[in-house]
């Protein structure tokens, strides 16, 4: 789905890939770690149409990226809820702004009553119905990523990008809605790219790891871990080992 051939790009002269190449299959999900500056959000920004390389190829589905494409959904730390609208409204907002670009029918429904409907089944899936009519304000952290989770789910993506999403919220909230994440992927065969400096996080959510280095990247590892997502990983001797062995790589790296 996903291919970077020897991807080159660099920020104020200082070069953060270099050479890089990369390839992700559909509905694999992977979690990008490394240390703070190695450039995990900002090959999310590339994937995203964002920012843009200054050599190489990056392709998804076989189509270079040179915008962001509508099959591909970013949710960020911050959510980007609009405080002056509810929830329900914030949930509709993306394909509110979509159809100002032209609605086609799958990724902007052509008729307001099929994107009002699509996006109603989201709040409800994620149990946030009955909380529709309340502001940012008046929701916690959990619930406000569930709002844009459901924003984003509602545009109908194949790709989910996340940039450390869960990162402010307690540790209960977080389990939850990592737990959430990876039932919404494998319901919807989602392929999902998500950064993280928690190296816990990159072991539950990611069947596979890239781990990033010191810029530019020319020897980013790559990290198999077939049983993330399994109910009960997180509590094996296996989760613990591979953390231990990550936090090493990250070390030398």
């Amino acid at each position: 789905m996903i291919f970077l051939n020897s991807l080159n790009f660099s920020y104020n002269d200082t070069p953060i890939f270099q050479n890089f190449t990369w390839r992700v299959q559909r509905g694999e999900r992977w979690t990008l770690l490394g240390a703070s500056g190695c450039g995990k959000t900002t090959l999310l920004y590339l994937l995203a149409g964002l920012c843009f390389a200054d050599s190489g190829k990056l392709l998804i589905d076989g189509d270079e990226i040179m915008r962001p494409r509508p099959q591909t959904g970013l949710i960020l730390q911050e959510y980007g809820l609009l405080p002056w609208a509810t929830v329900e409204e914030n949930v509709h907002l993306g394909a509110r702004i979509r159809s100002l670009y032209g609605a086609d029918g799958v990724h902007a429904p052509s008729h307001e009553t099929r994107a009002t409907r699509n996006a109603g089944a989201w709040l409800e899936r994620l149990g946030l119905d009955t909380l529709s009519a309340k502001y940012p304000s008046q929701i916690s952290g959990g619930q406000g990523q569930r709002t844009a989770i459901a924003r984003t789910l509602s545009l109908n993506p194949d790709l989910l990008l996340m940039d450390e999403p869960f990162s402010s919220l307690d540790a209960l909230t977080r389990a939850d809605l990592q737990n959430l994440t990876l039932e919404l992927c494998a319901e919807e065969n989602l392929t999902l790219i998500m950064v993280t400096h928690a190296i816990e996080e990159a072991a539950i959510m990611g069947n596979k790891i890239l781990l990033l280095g010191n810029p530019p990247n020319e020897n980013a590892q790559i990290i198999e871990n077939p049983r993330a997502g399994e109910s009960d990983y997180r509590d094996s001797e296996e989760f613990s080992e591979l953390c231990h062995d990550l936090r090493q790589r990250m070390e030398r790296a």
